[in-house]
């Protein structure tokens, strides 16, 4: 990938060509594009965060406390993805400027090494790619996560993956050497497999086949890879041929675990959601207001029912007879009414 024409907007001292979010003024945030297809119209905001470590809410129902975000906003413009409604708080909107306008910690490798350093830390479990894809196109520029993976390795601290992505095996050779000290868990997301519905709702992320193929490489590596069926689209993608189709290809990918999560539709993804619905398949927009009337999440019991179904899936290609530590992290990560971020 040819970065020649990376152009700088404001230099340093120079004033923005046009207003900063009010949250990034003073903040000596530089704001990059570059002009190449993969970022034609996209705009990044570097900036120097002054911690990297987030602390989970004690509430949450996942089972982990700790999460690294090197990113804020997602090019794979998913159109359901439930972290959309974080970027009004950076006064940015939840539909276009989530997936253009990207938030870039170039510090977040250092950070992290400091933070980890600290008295204070326990070394616990550190979760990534449970807000925005850490593995998202922005970092075949950017490569903070080699950073961020170099520092957990030095200090052996535990940690898993979660991503769309598949410029994940380009730190192969990390996760390999991390596993070697520590606990490591990567999981790849694919929903389904159907390539038309793919490049519609999930326009900048890698073909779903494709995202199998880091879980066989990871399984080869003998980086045990599991999948998280997420999300799973009502009307769309719930039929038994979906179904199997998807749990056919996760099996032939080697994953050890497949864990299905039905979408949900919070504030700020719900909009956009509906605004792709209403055009695609505006005959599905009355079933999912009464699936939806009552909860961002879909009801328990079709929820149950549609875990019930891939599970027997699962059973039926013998995924799951291997029970490794990532695999009960997948199921116990994904109670039946939640669906991680990003997905």
């Amino acid at each position: 990938m040819r970065w020649d024409h990376m152009r700088l907007l404001p230099s340093d001292g120079e004033p923005a060509s046009s207003p900063l979010p009010l949250p990034l003024e003073g903040a000596g945030v530089r704001v990059r594009t570059f002009d190449t297809p993969e970022f034609r119209g996209v705009t990044f905001y570097e900036i120097r965060a002054k911690s990297i470590l987030n602390r989970v809410p004690g509430s949450s129902p996942v089972p982990f406390r700790w999460t690294v975000n090197p990113y804020r906003g997602c090019t794979h413009a998913c159109t359901y993805c439930f972290a959309r409604n974080t970027h009004t708080y950076l006064d940015m909107d939840s539909g276009h400027d989530f997936d253009s306008r990207i938030v870039v910690k170039v510090n977040a490798g250092e950070l992290l090494r400091r933070e980890l350093a600290a008295r204070s830390w326990a070394g616990e479990h550190i979760a990534m790619g449970t807000n925005t894809d850490p593995y998202q196109r922005a970092e075949g520029r950017y490569g903070l996560m080699r950073e961020v993976l170099t520092a957990l390795r030095d200090h052996a601290n535990p940690f898993s993956i979660l991503t769309k992505g598949t410029l994940v095996l380009r730190d192969l050779d990390l996760l390999t050497e991390s596993a070697r000290v520590t606990d490591v868990r990567v999981n790849v997301s694919v929903g389904f497999v159907d390539a038309a519905l793919w490049r519609q709702v999930e326009p900048g992320t890698p073909n779903p086949r494709a995202r199998l193929g880091v879980c066989r490489a990871m399984t080869d590596a003998g980086i045990e890879c599991g999948v998280l069926m997420a999300p799973v689209l009502p009307f769309l993608t719930d039929t038994d041929e979906h179904l199997e189709a998807g749990v056919a290809a996760i099996a032939e990918a080697g994953a050890v675990a497949v864990t299905p999560l039905t979408l949900h539709l919070r504030p700020g993804a719900r909009e956009w959601f509906y605004g792709w619905l209403r055009g695609a398949r505006p005959d599905l927009v009355p079933k999912y207001h009464r699936l939806y009337r009552e909860s961002a999440y879909a009801p328990a019991e079709y929820t149950k029912e549609l875990t019930a179904r891939v599970r027997k899936l699962a059973d039926s290609y013998g995924i799951g007879n291997r029970t490794p530590g990532n695999a009960r992290a997948i199921e116990e990560a994904a109670p039946a009414a939640q669906q991680l971020t990003l997905l």
